[in-house]
Order: structure tokens, then C-alpha cells, then sequence
């Protein structure tokens, strides 16, 4: 899953992809050899909500239901079969995914965490979490708003394996993600 990191190239050369052979075809990256350690991922993103949608939230009258748990749910079920949705991704073994969505006045912050021993990290298992439950918010309420914007979807931290840990810069600061933009800022009128 994890996109394991190219070895450094020696000086003056250019750094090459993994997931990309010799012959520039595309392939899943042999992870055989790789120590296995625990690893572990979170990601973040966001989903801006127009005010209306989120009075129907706080109320509990989305007409598909409760809203933060379906999407906690399906980020849950989104990290567990990510291998099957991302090509080159290898099968992991989960020992812990854990989604949160918290409601703000703009729409929804969601994290995702996902916990694994192996031979590769978590990061697309986080990462696609955060996807699917942003797309289940969309999809359980754009009968109230169909000019929603997902976005800031990234990569916070990730610890284990042989390219080290990594924390993306003003992560450890409490810092939101920054505001999806929406191309069309003008909200149609309720009749």
C-alpha cells in the first residue's frame, strides 16, 4: 500500500518510482524482503457543507440518516478493501481503523488512522478512509446540497518502515486544513 520509497540515487542521478519497472510498465513493488514492523497512518480532509445542509445535520433530519456515523462507517469498510479499489496497492492486514468526523459550521473535518504489522505502511488505507467518508457525507446529502467541495485530503503522519517516519509540516500545530474552494460561490434560493 505504502508507496515503499525508492532507494536514494547516487549523486546526479534522477530518483525513479517504485511502482514503475526498467521497461517503464507499471507493477506492484515486491515487498518480500522488507523487515516487518508496525506501522501507522493518519490522514485528514475536509468537506465544505452549505449552512442549510448542516442545520438538517444538527437537527437529525438528513432524510438518509445519521450522517456522521454511515460515513464513519464506510471509511472504516474504505480502508479495509482499499487493495481492491487501487491497483498496485498490496492486501493489508488492519489491526485498527478508526474514523472520525467532527461537524464544524463549514461542514465536516475527517481523520482517519489505520494501524498495521507488516512488510508495508497504511497511507493509502488512511487516505482512501478519508475519501470514502467524505463521499458518503456527498452522497447522504446532496438532496440539500449539491454544491458541496471535498478536499485538503492529505497525509499527516506516518510511522514505521525503512524510509522512516514522516509528519507533514504544521501537522503538530492543531492547524485546520485549509478551506476546500467551491468554483461556484453563489448558493441557488430556496423557492
Amino acid at each position: 500500500m505504502t508507496r515503499t520509497r525508492a532507494r536514494k540515487p547516487a549523486q546526479g542521478a534522477a530518483p525513479r518510482l517504485s511502482h514503475v519497472d526498467a521497461q517503464g510498465s507499471a507493477r506492484m513493488v515486491d515487498v518480500s524482503d522488507k523487515a516487518i514492523t508496525v506501522r501507522e497512518a493518519v490522514a485528514r480532509g475536509r468537506i465544505d457543507v452549505c449552512p442549510e445542509a448542516m442545520r438538517l445535520v444538527r437537527a437529525g433530519r438528513a432524510k438518509k440518516g445519521p450522517v456522521s456515523e454511515v460515513a464513519r462507517l464506510a471509511g472504516v469498510l474504505a480502508a479495509k478493501r482499499t487493495a481492491e479499489a487501487i491497483p498496485l496497492c498490496h492486501p493489508l492486514l488492519l489491526e485498527h481503523v478508526d474514523v472520525e468526523l467532527r461537524a464544524e459550521s463549514w461542514g465536516f473535518a475527517i481523520e482517519a488512522r489505520v494501524r498495521t504489522t507488516g512488510r508495508t505502511g497504511a497511507e493509502m488505507e488512511a487516505l482512501h478512509a478519508v475519501a470514502l467518508a467524505a463521499l458518503t457525507v456527498y452522497d447522504m446529502l446532496k438532496a440539500a446540497d449539491k454544491t458541496m467541495v471535498i478536499g485538503a485530503l492529505h497525509l499527516v503522519r506516518k510511522t514505521g518502515g525503512a524510509s522512516g517516519d514522516f509528519t507533514a509540516p504544521g501537522a503538530g500545530s492543531g492547524r485546520r486544513a485549509p478551506r476546500a474552494t467551491r468554483t461556484d460561490t453563489k448558493r441557488p434560493r430556496k423557492p
